[in-house]
């Protein structure tokens, strides 16, 4: 990899070497690296620095309790990111694919949302009850949407404002879970997380999948508060992609 396509602050992790371009990160730039025959992760954010650092201080504090996410390796003075590049040590594994991997991941998504209740918002961020009356957070901002956009997703998150709020992954789709050899299954690739009513978590979960037994809201209500969520955050980043999800979220809604 060309030095010019080096992230910038690596130097604070001296003896890392940029290998590979990953693929992922719509929003930040990942690189496979090693350093004396260990692989190692390397992503670049774009997110303000106290953003960045709530994300980071939330995967230490999950891998402390056990939770398989990337830990941040700390750089040589002791910080966990610099200049918005920061590290983790490379996780093998699998995209899941069999229903009963899917349902350990369902139960992954519950204990971390039991274990995350009352955590702090993301500085920046708004939960989609914010969202109800505030017009940005995160990567939402409402007013770039059309009028009628904006009533589609706010009566489509109304509907699943019930249950304990909580850190949420945002965006646990099959590319960013890991299913390692042992059966234990990793999420990576918590940019978007924030704090929210933990049912937007589930949106993804294959049909054939159960979602949990004391699970309150229709799996349809679940869903379409998901592909509005989508529809809203993507809609200046990717605004093709975000159209069509719209177009999807007035369908399920007609």
């Amino acid at each position: 990899m060309a030095g010019s396509q080096r992230p910038p602050g690596l130097e604070a992790w001296p003896g890392l070497e940029p290998r590979e371009r990953l693929r992922g990160g719509t929003r930040s730039e990942v690189v496979l690296a090693s350093r004396n025959g260990e692989l190692f992760v390397v992503r670049r954010s774009q997110r303000e620095p106290a953003a960045l650092a709530w994300e980071l201080e939330l995967l230490d504090g999950l891998a402390d309790a056990g939770f398989v996410v990337p830990r941040p390796v700390p750089a040589s003075d002791g910080q966990l990111s610099v200049e918005g590049t920061w590290v983790a040590a490379f996780r093998p594994g699998r995209h899941p694919t069999a229903p009963d991997e899917w349902a350990r991941v369902v139960r992954l998504l519950a204990e971390l949302h039991r274990f995350s209740i009352g955590y702090p918002q993301r500085p920046g961020f708004a939960s989609s009850a914010d969202l109800l009356e505030r017009s940005a957070g995160g990567d939402v901002n409402l007013d770039r949407m059309p009028r009628a956009g904006v009533a589609a997703v706010r009566s489509a998150w109304a509907a699943v404002q019930t249950g304990a709020v909580s850190v949420v992954h945002a965006d646990p789709g099959p590319s960013n879970i890991l299913v390692g050899e042992d059966g234990s299954v990793a999420l990576i690739d918590w940019d978007e997380s924030r704090v929210d009513v933990g049912w937007f978590d589930l949106a993804a979960v294959p049909r054939d999948v159960p979602l949990p037994a004391d699970t309150p809201l229709s799996r349809d209500a679940i869903v379409t508060a998901g592909v509005a969520w989508e529809a809203a955050t993507s809609w200046v980043a990717e605004p093709d992609y975000a159209r069509r999800r719209l177009s999807q979220l007035r369908s399920r809604q007609a």
